[in-house]
C-alpha cells in the first residue's frame, strides 16, 4: 500500500479522513507537479470515483486547477494564497529581530512581536529583558485581544464590523480586578490607541505586569502585528510607558517600512 494510505488499521474515518486525504493530494501535487485522476487514486490507494470528488472540492476552493477539461491537476493559486500568509508571517520575524534586539537595549524591558490568529495574539518572537525581574517567555503563547497591549493595537485596526463579530465571540472576560470589561470603555480605548498610535494595559491581563505596544503595517498599510514592550509594573509605571512610547512607535515604523510599507 502507498505511504499515502488513509484506509490502513487505526486510520481516522469520517470528515478527518477525508481532511486526511485531501492533504495526501495536496502533498503529491507538489512532489510530482501535476497528476491525474487515476494517478492519484493509486497513490492515496482510494476508488478513483473517490479522488475524483477529492479533487473535485479541492478545485472548488482554487487549491487545485486543470491543465485543460479532463486534463491533469496541479497546485492552484489558493494554495498561494495560504502560503502568502505564512510568507507574510516570517517576513515580520525575520525583520523585526535586529529591532527588538536594539529595542531591548534601549528600553530595558522584553519585546514582542505579535500577530491576529483567529481570536487571539500569538506571539511569534521574543528578545526578554536581561534585568533581573523579566517577563516571561510569550513565543508561541495565544493570549486574549481585550486586555493585551498587542491585542488592543489588534483590535484597533480591524473593520468595526469584524472586530464586533469577534468581540462577541469571545466575550470580555475579567481576568484582574483591571481587566476592561465594558464594550463601551474598551472601544473608547481602540479609539485612543487608534488616535495616538499606541496601546498601554497596566495590570488587565497578569497583575503586575504592564504593556505598551505600537502598530506594524503591512507594504498595503494594513496592521499587521504588534510590537510591545512588557515589563513589572513597578518599573513600567504609566508615565514610564508613554515616554517609551515614542522609542516604540519608531522601531515600529520601522518595521513597517521594512515590509515595504511607504506612509
Amino acid at each position: 500500500m502507498s505511504n499515502y494510505g488513509a484506509e490502513s488499521a487505526g486510520a481516522p474515518s469520517g470528515g478527518v479522513q477525508s481532511v486526511d486525504r485531501a492533504v495526501a493530494v495536496l502533498e503529491i501535487l507538489a512532489q510530482h507537479g501535476e497528476a491525474g485522476v487515476s494517478e492519484v487514486a493509486a497513490a492515496i490507494d482510494v476508488h478513483k470515483s473517490t479522488a475524483f470528488r477529492l479533487l473535485g472540492a479541492l478545485e472548488a476552493h482554487g487549491m487545485v486547477e486543470q491543465e485543460s477539461e479532463r486534463g491533469k491537476y496541479r497546485l492552484g493559486f489558493g494554495v498561494v494564497r495560504l502560503a502568502g500568509a505564512v510568507t507574510g508571517r516570517i517576513a515580520v520575524t525575520r525583520h523585526g529581530r535586529g529591532i527588538c534586539e536594539r529595542l531591548v537595549d534601549d528600553v530595558g524591558e522584553t519585546m514582542n512581536i505579535a500577530v491576529l490568529e483567529s481570536h487571539h495574539a500569538i506571539n511569534l518572537y521574543q528578545v526578554r529583558s536581561t534585568s533581573a525581574i523579566a517577563a516571561q517567555n510569550w513565543v508561541g503563547r495565544q493570549t486574549p485581544l481585550h486586555c493585551t497591549s498587542s491585542g488592543k493595537i489588534l483590535l484597533a485596526h480591524l473593520d468595526k464590523k469584524d472586530r464586533d463579530e469577534l468581540l462577541t465571540e469571545t466575550g470580555l472576560p475579567r481576568l484582574t480586578p483591571r481587566t476592561v470589561t465594558s464594550r463601551k470603555k474598551l472601544e473608547a480605548d481602540l479609539a485612543q490607541a487608534r488616535d495616538q498610535g499606541y496601546a498601554i494595559t497596566m495590570e488587565e491581563y497578569e497583575e503586575g505586569l504592564n504593556a505598551v505596544s505600537a502598530p506594524v503595517r503591512s507594504e498595503e498599510g494594513e496592521v499587521v502585528a504588534a510590537l510591545s514592550a512588557s515589563g513589572p509594573a513597578f518599573r513600567m509605571t504609566e508615565g514610564r510607558m508613554h515616554e517609551l512610547a515614542e522609542v516604540l512607535v519608531t522601531g515600529a515604523d520601522e518595521l513597517s517600512h521594512r515590509l515595504g510599507y511607504t506612509g
